[in-house]
């Protein structure tokens, strides 16, 4: 597997997706386990497919979990529905999962900030046959402009994704402009400018775009950037995008922010999956 190189790697801090490494073990060894393998950051999208409310002893065991694992989270989804799963997010779904996302926004913010995280992202959720596209759209904005101002109380940005479209068909965010769109109008609507892209490279290049140009049009936009290789969305080396090259790339272009590694460990534990990023490189500086 072909490493990145250790200057460009230094020049890093990435995080790791504890919703999709290290999802052998169960939720609460994941922290412990990602120290273990030297990483003093990580992310996670939603864990509770079933609930945007759990009781407070599950979230205080989670918090238990990543104080004592002694890393940092950095990013946290808002509820999402089914994920992994058939679900994209919920917020522009008229009705159930309009509400649930509502009720979650101050949960997962007061989350968020009991454990210093400040990245909040927000997955916009699938076209609904029968819905007027508008109508969802409209919903959509209602709800990321109440996101937007719950993270703003917590002192974090609002994170808006693109995915792609082969894998979520559904998904009307398919391209880092339709992105970047939708952040603009959320900023635009609160004042407050905390939206930001969440440029996913893996995803992009699923959808086929150019991502050295992307990355010169919306670095100043993004807030979060996650990797994978393409194809496979496995570790980098595993497949064909030039990673290193990309991520330098964007510190070029003024981008200092977390790097999030959410890629499928393939048929290894997680542990193994990190041998293209020399050890030294993988705590935060």
């Amino acid at each position: 597997m072909t490493g990145f190189a250790s200057s460009t790697a230094a020049e890093q801090r990435f995080n790791v997706n504890l919703s999709i490494l290290f999802t052998e073990l169960p939720l609460l060894e994941r922290p412990a386990a990602a120290a273990a393998a030297g990483f003093t950051a990580v992310e996670l999208w939603w864990p509770w497919v079933d609930s945007p409310t759990p009781a407070p002893a599950e979230l205080d065991a989670l918090k238990r979990a990543v104080e004592d694992a002694g890393v940092q989270l950095t990013g946290l989804n808002f509820y999402a529905g089914r994920l992994p799963g058939p679900d994209r997010g919920a917020l522009s779904i008229p009705g159930v999962e309009s509400e649930r996302f509502r009720a979650n926004i101050d949960v997962a913010a007061d989350f968020a900030r009991s454990l210093g995280c400040g990245a909040l992202n927000a997955l916009y959720g699938n076209r609904v046959e029968g819905v007027d596209p508008a109508e969802q759209d409209a919903l959509a904005l209602e709800n990321l402009v109440l996101a937007a101002r719950a993270a703003d109380r917590i002192g974090a940005i609002l994170l808006i994704e693109t995915l792609n479209r082969p894998e979520s068909p559904d998904y009307p965010l398919v391209s880092a402009a339709a992105g970047v769109a939708v952040v603009d109008r959320v900023n635009e609507a609160t004042g407050l400018g905390n939206a930001r892209f969440l440029m996913d490279l893996y995803h992009l290049s699923m959808n086929g775009e150019d991502l050295p140009q992307a990355i010169s049009a919306y670095a100043e936009k993004t807030g979060h950037v996650q990797i994978a290789d393409n194809p496979g969305r496995g570790a980098p080396g595993t497949g064909t995008l030039p990673l290193d090259d990309l991520l330098g790339q964007l510190r070029k272009s003024g981008y200092a922010g977390w790097v999030g590694l959410e890629y499928k460990p393939g048929d290894r534990p997680s542990a193994e999956a990190f041998d293209w990023l020399p050890a030294e490189a993988r705590a935060a500086r």
